[in-house]
């Protein structure tokens, strides 16, 4: 049984990265803010503030945009890295996640965790002596939730309490993260799910409880997207829900992103799509492809957003 978030060796300083809440709204903003300098190179192209670093990608699900974004971020920075598939360590053979946490922390400076229920990462993280970064768990996407805060900042500026935000679908992981990102950043969210798929209320309740801005859920995609600067989806099926994808591309259709939908929503408003896109499902190829896409830049800050937020883990830089 868990006694505590960190284990005996942990430095009560070391920080871990599982929400979206296990930061302020000025951490946030400061780990964005240095994302935006890192790419746009104001900072010296030899700088590399985690030489010497070694980041551990311990993956349980496949990846493309959160594994290369994150090897490539620590590269980048400077650092190296190692990639630990799951199924070929010896937690398939029964060794306790409590015992791995801590070899691994002998090994490594900080390590990125991709896999099935919440409670891995928390169990990692809590026997970890090093920083746990959160890399997509059923329950919690957070480092997607911040790199897509990212890119609307760049296109509306970093004060978002006047920006609404529309979640078009699944309450899922993503989903879950967008919620508490609009608790912490103060910008308004309604949220359109299909009866039977809305967030966990849990996640809700304490969102809306910390928030300046109504955090809604209904059933209506119209009434969603309505005033909405920001429009989001994702994948109607995450990994993992393979068996239902048929009956859910049936309950979702009416939730599709695609210009008729976005026809309702500001002029200038913007759509995002975490990928992979399943075209002529959740959202279209004529939205996916147009001009209010910014899923593009949306991937690539994933890496830049990476590298600042390792550099904030590893280093302590707050």
């Amino acid at each position: 049984m868990k006694t505590s978030r960190f284990s005996p060796s942990k430095d009560q300083t070391t920080r871990d990265f599982l929400t979206v809440f296990d930061l302020t709204t000025r951490e946030i903003s400061d780990i964005i803010s240095r994302a935006m300098d890192l790419k746009a190179q104001k900072v010296r192209k030899h700088e590399r503030p985690l030489a010497g670093r070694v980041l551990g990608l311990l993956f349980d699900k496949p990846s493309t945009r959160t594994r290369v974004s994150f090897e490539t971020a620590m590269l980048r920075m400077g650092g190296t890295l190692t990639f630990l598939s799951a199924r070929d360590l010896q937690i398939r053979r029964g060794e306790p996640l409590k015992d791995t946490a801590r070899v691994l922390s002998r090994y490594l400076d900080c390590l990125v965790v991709r896999t099935f229920g919440h409670e891995i990462v928390e169990e990692l993280a809590e026997w970890a002596s090093i920083p746990v970064i959160n890399g997509l768990t059923d329950g919690h996407h957070p480092c997607q939730a911040l790199s897509d805060i990212m890119t609307v900042m760049e296109k509306r500026g970093m004060d978002l309490r006047n920006t609404k935000a529309a979640w078009i679908g699944d309450g899922n992981n993503v989903a879950h993260s967008w919620i508490e990102t609009a608790s912490r950043m103060g910008f308004a969210m309604t949220l359109a799910c299909p009866e039977g798929y809305e967030p966990d209320p849990g996640i809700l309740a304490k969102a809306r409880a910390q928030a300046s801005a109504p955090i809604e859920v209904i059933k209506d995609p119209v009434e969603a997207v309505r005033d909405a600067h920001v429009i989001n989806t994702d994948v109607w099926a995450s990994m993992g829900q393979e068996d239902q994808a048929e009956e859910r591309r049936q309950i979702f259709m009416p939730y599709q992103v695609n210009e008729q939908l976005v026809s309702h929503a500001r002029p200038d408003a913007i759509v995002l799509h975490c990928l992979p896109a399943h075209r002529g499902e959740e959202i279209t190829e004529a939205v996916l492809e147009g001009p209010k896409s910014v899923v593009w830049d949306q991937a690539e800050n994933k890496m830049h957003l990476h590298k600042a937020l390792l550099e904030f883990l590893i280093l302590g830089k707050g």
